[in-house]
């Protein structure tokens, strides 16, 4: 039976903070149990498995990142879009880094097509490259540079990866700068082939 006050949507913001403390990878359902004082069973009466757990922490985070990033490019387009953007990513992924690295989770397919965040993710992200006059298959290509660039200098700076004494805020800026030259420069693509 389960436990007064304890409802599925508490639970899984509490596991999306326990996974900001102790990483992603360690929330378990019997780490969360013994946080809120419970045992194991009373858990599997809102969630059926750690994998679940684990998704539902995924589109919970992956909500929370999108909507701080459409908050921060509505009303921009061109390259103020593109730093906030970018802006709205870099600061979502140092300040929850178990959140972060649940949006990374490869969720099962029919999960995934349920989930609202991916569908606004899209829209947003797609959106605001649409303003460099970017079409399929670019938009994808353009997509998965941007997503690459920012997981890439976001991953390496959590965990002191730059080394150089070039101040870290001034490279990013240089790469949003180059970003953005790529994408107003972009080669074009007809039919799947380069031009």
């Amino acid at each position: 039976m389960p436990r007064a006050g304890l409802t599925t949507d508490r639970l899984v913001e509490a596991a999306a903070d326990l996974a900001d403390e102790v990483g992603f990878e360690n929330v378990t359902v019997s780490a969360l149990a013994r946080q809120f004082g419970v045992k194991d069973a009373s858990m599997y009466s809102h969630v059926k498995s750690v994998r679940e757990l684990r998704e539902r922490i995924a589109l919970l985070a992956a909500g929370e990142m999108i909507d701080r990033i459409a908050a921060a490019v509505a009303g921009r387009a061109g390259k103020d879009a593109l730093v906030a953007f970018a802006g709205a990513y870099r600061e979502y992924a140092l300040e929850r880094p178990g959140r972060y690295r649940a949006t990374h989770l490869q969720l099962d397919p029919a999960v995934a097509a349920e989930s609202d965040a991916g569908r606004r993710t899209a829209e947003v992200t797609y959106g605001m490259l649409r303003a460099y006059g970017l079409s399929e298959p670019d938009l994808t290509d353009a997509v998965r540079l941007l997503r690459s660039t920012f997981h890439g200098y976001c991953h390496l700076e959590s965990i002191g990866g730059f080394g150089a004494p070039r101040d870290v805020q001034a490279s990013w800026e240089r790469a949003l700068d180059a970003l953005h030259v790529a994408l107003e420069h972009w080669p074009r693509t007809k039919d799947g082939d380069h031009e």
